[in-house]
């Protein structure tokens, strides 16, 4: 079960580089839409996962006090 969750995952990344590739070539309206969000559900990935990493940091280093 877990295997098709991470293909799906990765279904969705590669779709969302493509978008990005055509729309860069003058692809449709969907594609330029589809090319506008990945970029950004990417900074709101790396962001929520700073976060978790600050959060994981301080809480392991207040542990060892």
């Amino acid at each position: 079960m877990e295997i098709f969750v991470l293909i799906g995952i990765l279904v969705l990344v590669v779709g969302g580089c493509v978008c990005v590739v055509w729309a860069s070539r003058g692809g449709p309206r969907w594609a330029r839409g589809v090319a506008h969000v990945t970029p950004a559900a990417g900074e709101v990935l790396r962001a929520s996962s700073r976060s978790s990493r600050k959060s994981g940091g301080q809480s392991s280093s207040d542990d060892g006090s």
